[in-house]
């Protein structure tokens, strides 16, 4: 079985980078070393690039300990540290290590190429950039500022500057394009190994201008015209339109290919986390059919109850208070890229703001609920039921729009956490949704962390550039600065 190949096609470049004192060069000029191995194939390298990225994102450091829980959706159990923001070295070099993985794995098969080309290499160098743009704007979107225009230059270059985010947003934009230009289903693709889309250019260039909408829309606050820009041309030139265009890397039932945090039969629940009270009483609230999808019954009194977030004592114990789904913790549950749901949300709010889109702002929010009613399980009249009772009003967009998106994104807890921190959203009533943990361990976060600090190690290995991003940042490496784009 192909996968099965992973390990041994995933190439050992990131060793070499320790861990990556940083990042991935421009996809515009790309090092030729004829020296390098050429008997591995970009066909079968793909595979360990999609399945690396995903497993690094839904690992649990990643997206149990950083984006759930700065989502809150979950609260810790016994140890609410991370909860109350304290962050854990090993969980912040999981997020870095997409550099030295995925990012040079992509570099690689770009370089293979342009060596010996595929039947495909066009379409192959495409995809592979449209992957490197959804893990960067990972990166940037985690720290801030990020190595990247001097990245993976290897031991040339053990210490690349840090780029402005605002610049590597730009480049991203330019990147998309190049692969949109690029893509065409009249030359071959991914013949194998490529299992999101299993080489589907047309697939692939409706996720690349999804993509591109997803940036366009961050940067909405902050740049509204260029927003403008960047999300029209993305809705023009053909974004996801339907669930079926969803881009989802597909884990198996079956070790080593599962879901990165999951419960296997028989194993019982990770006790790791337990929802919060932040979702199930607003899941109630608003009578929400998903609330026993995302929720399991509190075993103490078969009812739906959250834990306090970043409470810092652990007073109804396990049986107290209720774990998430058990539809969350399936060994199959999908590696999102992006979702059709996200999309129509994204695209409701742009119509709200006065872009053309194709639609307007109801008819979209009406579409990203009903596509994220049905990826969980919920019959049509149900979601029918609960537009009914939650409609959409434009008096209040950020707030009806930014509390259904969340919970769009549950299970996807790094794009929850960037939606939180950039639209700031309430309850649609007005009243807040989210509270601060019952004690920061950060003195610079009351709230949510806006960021992460940059792992220890580049201050020692990087410490002049490193220092250079501290300057430009406002002068010290703290999670509460506000990124660009958080306006």
């Amino acid at each position: 079985m192909l996968r099965n190949k992973i390990k041994i096609y995933i190439l050992a470049i990131g060793a070499g980078l320790l861990l990556i004192q940083s990042c991935t060069k421009g996809f515009d000029s790309l090092n030729q070393d004829p020296t390098k191995p050429t008997d591995v194939t970009p066909s079968e390298m793909i595979t360990g690039v999609e399945k690396t990225a995903s497993d690094l994102i839904y690992s649990i450091n990643a997206n149990g300990n950083l984006g759930m829980l700065y989502a809150q959706f979950y609260a810790q159990t016994q140890k609410e540290s991370s909860s109350q923001y304290q962050l854990d070295e090993g969980t912040n070099n999981v997020l870095w290590s997409l550099y030295s993985s995925p990012l040079s794995n992509i570099q690689e098969i770009q370089r293979l190429n342009s060596i010996k080309p595929e039947p495909g290499a066009q379409n192959e160098d495409a995809i592979a950039q449209v992957l490197s743009v959804w893990i960067y704007q990972i990166l940037t979107d985690v720290y801030g500022d990020v190595p990247y225009s001097e990245s993976l230059e290897g031991s040339t270059n053990l210490t690349p500057v840090y780029d402005d985010s605002r610049k590597i947003y730009d480049s991203l934009v330019l990147n998309l394009d190049h692969a949109i230009s690029q893509l065409d289903s009249a030359q071959p693709s991914f013949a194998t190994g490529e299992l999101i889309y299993n080489g589907d250019v047309v697939m692939w260039k409706k996720l690349a201008n999804s993509l591109k909408l997803r940036i366009g829309i961050r940067m909405a606050d902050a740049d509204p015209a260029k927003s403008k820009k960047i999300v029209e041309e993305a809705a023009a030139s053909g974004v996801m339109t339907s669930s079926a265009d969803e881009a989802k890397f597909p884990y198996l039932a079956t070790v080593p290919d599962q879901f990165p945090y999951n419960e296997e039969k028989g194993t019982g629940i990770p006790n790791d986390f337990q929802v919060t009270e932040t979702l199930v009483d607003f899941l109630k609230q608003t009578g929400d059919p998903r609330l026993k999808i995302y929720v399991r019954p509190a075993t103490k009194n078969n009812d739906y109850v959250g834990k306090p977030y970043g409470l810092g004592s652990f007073e109804a114990g396990f049986e107290g208070y209720s774990y998430p789904g058990t539809a969350v913790y399936s060994p199959t549950f999908p590696g999102y890229i992006m979702s059709y749901a996200e999309v129509a949300f994204a695209l409701a709010e742009a119509a709200q703001r006065g872009y053309h889109v194709g639609g307007d702002a109801a008819g979209f929010y009406e579409q990203g609920v009903k596509a994220s009613m049905s990826f969980w399980g919920v019959n049509d009249q149900d979601a029918e039921t609960f537009l009914k009772n939650n409609p959409y009003t434009a008096s209040n967009w950020k707030d009806v729009i930014g509390t259904q998106k969340w919970l769009a994104l549950y299970n996807q807890g790094l794009q929850a956490w960037f939606e939180r921190t950039r639209l700031n959203f309430k309850k649609p009533d007005g009243t807040a949704l989210f509270v601060a943990p019952a004690h920061s361990l950060d003195p610079n976060v009351k709230m949510v962390p806006t960021r992460l600090t940059y792992p220890i190690s580049e201050q020692a290995n990087n410490q002049q550039n490193y220092n250079e991003a501290i300057k430009r940042l406002g002068g010290t490496d703290s999670k509460g600065l506000t990124l660009w784009w958080q306006k």
